[in-house]
């Protein structure tokens, strides 16, 4: 199966052709928000970083804004900078500049506030969105997918349903030469000696178990225990009664291919198939770890109704719960529920989530897309504010 996408110079394949404006420090945010909002073709991208960290995270916000940067989905980039922040914004530029993109910064201070910054960025937009605008879609193979997975506001649903057929088609993307990306190392307490049996070797699997000690780890040495805070309040309420129950559901996603590699947060895959990136549960951060992969097109399922998308990847919805579907269609694009009924199969549902891809990858726009739902997005960090 082919979609049609758009072939970048480096030879990656996007399935959105979106100018992305960049923040590179929480204090540009409104100045990069502005640019896009009067920009048609540009996505804005905000977080909450880049000062007063340390140098760990400082170093982990450069690399994930250069991911972010070099996705396929951005034809052109224009980072906004205050001017003072921590963010290595030279090197950020040349990174992304690096894959033959155009890559333009404006600077707060330099400028002289953020109504001269605006209109500068503006302009900028402006020329670069009728640049793209030009750029025709061509055909792309299934090898030129990179599918993020993700669940969140899980239900008993999610594992018994959305998740196994989620799995299926990610196995069909593997198989077509592709790359899935499962993250959510939270969500493998409990069941990470059944998930370590589809690592292609020992060393693989111990690396995933090293992910799950360091997450565990970092939530003891503030005094906390993982197991106390999860599952949520919502997944309770959802019918999840303990943790394992939920990262047997969760990995269920993953379905059976061997996992090849294993990486930091937001770092791109260099191998085909499934691989496994740290990351946590929560949607800002992960969605923002998936897209600095390089992800372009990301797969969620929900059970309660996670309504998040992401600014230039699409999300694409899918819930095993009858109930979410019926309340919640301006955020679902799937329907998986007949499995719970017994009047559908997971292979059946599993190509139709497939399908569902390839569609999207191709243009369909998803829920979150058509209703603007994509904004609340962050960084992953390990370390204080100081």
């Amino acid at each position: 199966m082919t979609f049609m996408g758009y072939r970048r110079a480096d030879g990656r394949v996007g399935t959105r052709n979106y100018i992305g404006i960049l923040s590179t420090v929480v204090c540009a945010n409104e100045v990069a928000e502005e640019i896009a909002h009067r920009v048609s073709g540009t996505v804005s991208f905000l977080h909450h970083q880049g000062c007063c960290q340390t140098p760990v995270d400082i170093a982990r916000v450069n690399n994930a804004l250069i991911g972010l940067g070099c996705n396929p989905n951005l034809a052109a980039v224009i980072l906004v900078s205050l001017g003072c922040e921590s963010t290595d914004v030279g090197e950020v530029a040349r990174a992304i500049a690096a894959t033959g993109k155009q890559v333009k910064t404006i600077v707060i201070q330099e400028i002289g506030g953020a109504g001269r910054s605006v209109a500068e960025g503006s302009l900028l937009a402006q020329e670069m969105v009728q640049q793209a605008s030009v750029l025709p879609r061509t055909s792309g193979e299934v090898s030129d997918i990179v599918l993020g997975l993700k669940c969140g506001s899980s239900d008993t649903t999610q594992g018994l349903a959305a998740n196994p057929a989620l799995g299926i088609a990610s196995d069909l993307i593997v198989r077509g030469g592709g790359t899935s990306v499962l993250g959510e190392i939270t969500e493998f307490i409990g069941a990470e000696h059944l998930l370590i049996r589809h690592a292609r070797t020992r060393e693989i699997g111990d690396k995933i178990l090293a992910l799950v000690k360091r997450i565990e780890d970092r939530a003891k040495a503030v005094g906390c225990d993982m197991r106390g805070g999860q599952p949520t309040g919502g997944n309770i309420k959802g019918g999840l009664t303990t943790i394992e129950e939920k990262s047997l559901g969760a990995i269920a996603k993953a379905g059976t291919a061997p996992i090849e590699a294993v990486y930091e947060y937001g770092q791109p895959p260099d191998v085909k198939g499934l691989v496994v990136m740290d990351s946590p549960g929560r949607e800002p951060e992960i969605l923002t770890g998936l897209a600095a992969a390089g992800c372009n097109v990301i797969a969620f399922t929900t059970g309660r109704g996670a309504p998040q998308g992401f600014p230039f990847v699409p999300v694409i919805k899918i819930t095993g719960n009858a109930l979410t579907w019926e309340k919640l269609r301006d955020h679902i694009d799937l329907d998986v529920s007949a499995l719970m009924k017994g009047t559908s199969s997971f292979p059946a549902d599993g190509k139709r989530i497939y399908q569902e891809i390839m569609e999207v990858a191709s243009g369909r726009l998803t829920k979150a897309e058509i209703c603007g739902y994509t904004r609340a997005m962050d960084i992953y960090m390990v370390g204080p504010v100081i």
